[in-house]
């Protein structure tokens, strides 16, 4: 009885692991089963204003290199929750108390190509009134039935150059 006790006490710790490892994602993504209706809009670039106490991310999608269509949509999640999507060369902004935050951008299911990533992951530690642009760059290479996804920090003079030549992104939820 003692030995099996035992066996039992060192053998959880494992089957935890194991448990984690099979469902472990990004921070910061959301419910993968989680949908969006998109719309863009060519005309509208209004300026993001933090509220008091807090910074605000911009999240801008970059298709240029991605040969196929339709082009994805992908989402957006902070800390573990979606917040918005993009669809094609189009951005959205959100707001975040200070501190560290954990992003995600995914292809939103629903188009399947070829072999590689479809999902990215970043960190940042936000100040109040501080200004975050983050680029998720498409690529979908048809040569090579490869396609990927690229999230990164962007300098904010660059930044602020995409967001201007992209559609504004709004969002939903689909139900």
């Amino acid at each position: 009885m003692k030995l099996a006790l035992v066996l039992l006490l060192f053998a959880s710790p494992a089957f935890a692991q194991n448990k984690l490892a099979d469902t472990a994602v990004a921070p910061g993504c959301g419910a993968d089963n989680a949908k969006f209706a998109v719309k863009t809009d060519d005309d509208k670039h209004p300026a993001a204003e933090a509220d008091p106490g807090k910074a605000i991310v911009y999240f801008i999608e970059d298709d240029s290199s991605f040969e196929s269509l339709p082009k994805p949509t992908t989402r957006a999640g902070v800390d573990g929750a979606w917040v918005g999507a993009t669809h094609g060369n189009s951005y959205f902004f959100f707001s975040v108390d200070p501190g560290e935050h954990h992003l995600c951008a995914s292809w939103q299911t629903g188009i399947i190509l070829g072999q590689g990533h479809k999902a990215a992951a970043a960190h940042f530690t936000a100040e109040a009134g501080g200004v975050y642009y983050f680029r998720v760059r498409n690529r979908y290479f048809r040569e090579h039935g490869v396609a990927e996804i690229d999230f990164a920090p962007l300098d904010s003079d660059e930044g602020l150059l995409l967001a201007s030549k992209f559609s504004l992104s709004t969002s939903h939820p689909k139900k």
